[in-house]
C-alpha cells in the first residue's frame, strides 16, 4: 500500500473571504473535545498554571491530545497564559511558553507585558480582555507590539468597536456570551485588597456576588441584602450581523469553569447563528472545517445563566444587574394558575418533567429552589410540601430531558468527502478529496476475479466506500471506475475505505501548519505618560517593557494595588444608580439623596463615585 498526497487550498478560494471565528471555552479536555465537536473554530484552555481561572488547570498531554483533535479539522487551541507574574514566575512562563508550541498549541493568550521581554517561540500572541483593551490608542499599541489577537472589553458599544476596526488590523476578539464581570476586566482589586486573592492572578473571590446593604450619605438605609454589584449573563446572540458589520473576527463565549453540558449547547447555538449569516453571505467563510449536525434543538435558556443582557453594546445607560440572585435561574416557564400543598399548576407550553429543577424568587426576594417530584396531567407535584403564591413567575433551571439530549451528542461534525475509485495493474486506487481541498491517493493490492454477474461490482463498491461511519468524515458523492468484467469482494472495499480515510486523517494531520509569528521588539510609544497599579505591573520585565516604551521612571514597589492607598477597588461601566433608576441622565430628575452611597457587607464598608461624564462608576474602601 502507498499513499501521496498534495495540498489543494490554495487554489480553492477561501483567502479571499472574511472568515469568522467560533471561540468556545473548556474547563478541560473532555470540555475541549466538545466544543470541537460542535462546531467551535477554536478553543482556548488553561495550561498546569498561570492561568486566569486557577480552577480549570490542564496537563500538557490533555492539551496536546486536544490539540490533535482541533486540528484535524483546521480548528485552533489558544492556552490562557493571562495572569501577572513575579519574576520567578516569568521565566517559568516563558519556559512553558516554548512546551505549548511544541506540542502544537496555536496561540498564548496573555496579560503581562513581561512576556515580550523574554525569549519565546515564534508563536502568536492574544492581548487578553485582561490588558483592558477599551480604546483605539490601547489596541493600536497591542497591535504595533505584535499582538495578532486583541480581546476587546466587554464593555464596549457597536461605535466604539467601529472605530477600533478603522484604525487598526489586528483580528478583533469580541465576547458574545456568558457570564460578565462587573469592573472592567484587568481592573478590579477588590479580592486582592480584601481577601489577598489577586483576580489578575485566577484567584478571584467574587466580591461581585455579595449580597449588598446601600446605605446613603445619613446612613439611612435604600435597600438592604440585595445583590447590587452582580449582573446577568451576556448574551449578543440577537446582534451577530452588526458585530461581524462593526468588524469583529472572532465571537468569544466566556466559560472555563463551566461544564461540558453548558459547552456543548452553547456552542451549537452560536454554531448554527454564525453558519446562517455565513450562507447567506458569499463574502464570509468559518474559521475551520467540516459542518455539524445536531441531534437536540440548542438553546441557551437552557443552560446555566442569571438572565440575559447585551450590556452596553447599543445602551449606553443600561440596567444589567442581576440584584436577586447569583445563581442560575434557567429558562422562563411561566406563572402559577393553579396552587395547593405540595402542587402547583403553570401557565406554559413547555412540558415539564419528573426530577427537573424549578426556581422562583420568594416572598422576600430571594431565589428559591425546588425539585419536581411527578407531573400528572399538567399538576406538578412537587418533593416538598410547600405553597408556591399564586401569579408566581416559575424558572426550570434544571431540565432532566434536555440533560439527557446533551449527554448523548456526540460525533455531530463531520468533514466532506469526494471518494474515486479505479483500478491498477496491482489492484484498486482510492482517491479522497475533502472540502478543504486536500487530496490522497490510497493503493490497495488486490487479486482481480472475474464476474459472475456483470454490471453489480460498480454498485456494491460505491455503497461499500460509502460507510463512513465511526470516522469524522461525511462521503458525499463516490465515482467508480472499473474495468467491464472486474469483481471485488465487499471486504475488500471495505478494507480500502479504512485503509484510505486513516491514511487521509493522518494527512490532514501532517499537513496542518501552525502560523508563525516573530516577536516585534520595537519603542512605539505607549499611550501615556506613566504607569500605575492599574497596568498590573508585577515583574522587573514587565516594568522593562514600559520604559522601553517611552514610560518615564516608575517604581515597581508601588505598582501594587494592595501598596496605594486608598486605591479605587473597581472602576465600571455598570452604574448602581443608572440600575436603580436614579440616574439624572435616564430619567431627567436630580434623585433626591444625599451622597456618598455607600455598600455595606461583613467584609466592610465601600463607597461609590460616580464620573456621570464617562458614564463611570468607581468602588472604593471606605474608612472611617
Amino acid at each position: 500500500m502507498s499513499a501521496e498526497f498534495s495540498d489543494g487550498a490554495a487554489g480553492n478560494g477561501k483567502n479571499v473571504k472574511r472568515t469568522l471565528e467560533l471561540l468556545a471555552p473548556a474547563k478541560n479536555l473532555s470540555c475541549g473535545l466538545a466544543a470541537i465537536d460542535h462546531g467551535a473554530d477554536a478553543v482556548y484552555i488553561g495550561g498546569p498554571q498561570f492561568s486566569a481561572r486557577i480552577a480549570a488547570a490542564n496537563s500538557l498531554t490533555d492539551i496536546e491530545k486536544l490539540v490533535t483533535v482541533a486540528h484535524r479539522f483546521r480548528a485552533r487551541v489558544y492556552v490562557a497564559l493571562n495572569t501577572i507574574f513575579d519574576d520567578r514566575e516569568l521565566a517559568l512562563a516563558a519556559r512553558f511558553a516554548w512546551q505549548l508550541r511544541e506540542i502544537g498549541v496555536d496561540a498564548l493568550i496573555i496579560q503581562d507585558m513581561g512576556l515580550l521581554e523574554c525569549h519565546l517561540p515564534p508563536i502568536p500572541l492574544h492581548a487578553s480582555t485582561q490588558t483592558n483593551n477599551r480604546t483605539v490608542e490601547k489596541v493600536q499599541f497591542l497591535e504595533k507590539v505584535g499582538f495578532r489577537q486583541v480581546v476587546l472589553a466587554r464593555e464596549l458599544s457597536l461605535a466604539q468597536i467601529r472605530a477600533i476596526r478603522a484604525a487598526t488590523t489586528t483580528t478583533l476578539e469580541f465576547f458574545v456570551h456568558g457570564a460578565l464581570c462587573v469592573s472592567y476586566s484587568g481592573q478590579c482589586y477588590m479580592s486582592e485588597v480584601m481577601a489577598g486573592r489577586s483576580a489578575n492572578r485566577g484567584e478571584c473571590a467574587q466580591f461581585c456576588r455579595h449580597q449588598y446593604t446601600l446605605r446613603d450619605g445619613r446612613g439611612a438605609i435604600l435597600l438592604r441584602d440585595r445583590h447590587l454589584l452582580s449582573l446577568k449573563d451576556l448574551d449578543l446572540s440577537a446582534h451577530l450581523t452588526e458585530l461581524v458589520a462593526a468588524g469583529i473576527d472572532s465571537f468569544k463565549i466566556e466559560g472555563r469553569l463551566k461544564d461540558e453540558a453548558y459547552v456543548k449547547n452553547v456552542t451549537a447555538f452560536y454554531r448554527q447563528a454564525l453558519d446562517k449569516l455565513i450562507d447567506a453571505d458569499a463574502g464570509l467563510q468559518a474559521a475551520s472545517s467540516g459542518r455539524c449536525s445536531f441531534s437536540f434543538t440548542p438553546d441557551t435558556a437552557k443552560s446555566f445563566n442569571r438572565g440575559k443582557t447585551d450590556y452596553f453594546l447599543v445602551k449606553k445607560r443600561n440596567t444589567p444587574g442581576a440584584l436577586d440572585s447569583p445563581k442560575s435561574t434557567g429558562q422562563e416557564l411561566g406563572r402559577v394558575i393553579q396552587t395547593g400543598k405540595g402542587f402547583l399548576v403553570l401557565a406554559t407550553s413547555e412540558v415539564v418533567n419528573n426530577g427537573d429543577g424549578l426556581c422562583f424568587l420568594g416572598p422576600e426576594g430571594r431565589l428559591v429552589g425546588i425539585k419536581t417530584n411527578r407531573v400528572e396531567n399538567g399538576r406538578i407535584h412537587l418533593k416538598d410540601a410547600l405553597v408556591v403564591p399564586m401569579g408566581t413567575l416559575v424558572h426550570r433551571n434544571a431540565d432532566t430531558a434536555f440533560a439527557k439530549q446533551l449527554a448523548r451528542s456526540e460525533q455531530c461534525r463531520t468533514l466532506a468527502v469526494w471518494i474515486e475509485l479505479s483500478e491498477t495493474a496491482d489492484g484498486l486506487l482510492m482517491t479522497v478529496r475533502d472540502e478543504d481541498g486536500l487530496v490522497s491517493k490510497t493503493l490497495l493490492k488486490a487479486e482481480k476475479e472475474m464476474a459472475r454477474q456483470g454490471g453489480t461490482v460498480g454498485a456494491m463498491a460505491e455503497k461499500q466506500l460509502k460507510k463512513s461511519g465511526g470516522t469524522l468524515f461525511s462521503v458525499e458523492a463516490v465515482e467508480v471506475h472499473l474495468l467491464p468484467g472486474s469483481f471485488y469482494s465487499a471486504a475488500i472495499f471495505n478494507e480500502l475505505r479504512r485503509q484510505g480515510l486513516e491514511e487521509h486523517l493522518a494527512k490532514r494531520l501532517e499537513g496542518y501548519r501552525c502560523e508563525q509569528a516573530e516577536p516585534a521588539i520595537n519603542d512605539y510609544p505607549w499611550p501615556a505618560d506613566e504607569v500605575s497599579y492599574l497596568d498590573n505591573i508585577a515583574n522587573r520585565k514587565a516594568l522593562d517593557f514600559y520604559q522601553r516604551h517611552g514610560v518615564e521612571g516608575g517604581n515597581k514597589s508601588v505598582l501594587k494595588a494592595k501598596d496605594i492607598a486608598d486605591c479605587i477597588l473597581m472602576t465600571c461601566k455598570y452604574c448602581l444608580r443608572a440600575q436603580l433608576r436614579m440616574c439624572p441622565k435616564m430619567t431627567g430628575n436630580v434623585p433626591a439623596i444625599v451622597e456618598p452611597l455607600v455598600l455595606v457587607d461583613n467584609t466592610g464598608e465601600y463607597q461609590l463615585g460616580f464620573d456621570c461624564d464617562s458614564c463611570e462608576m468607581t468602588v472604593r474602601k471606605r474608612h472611617r
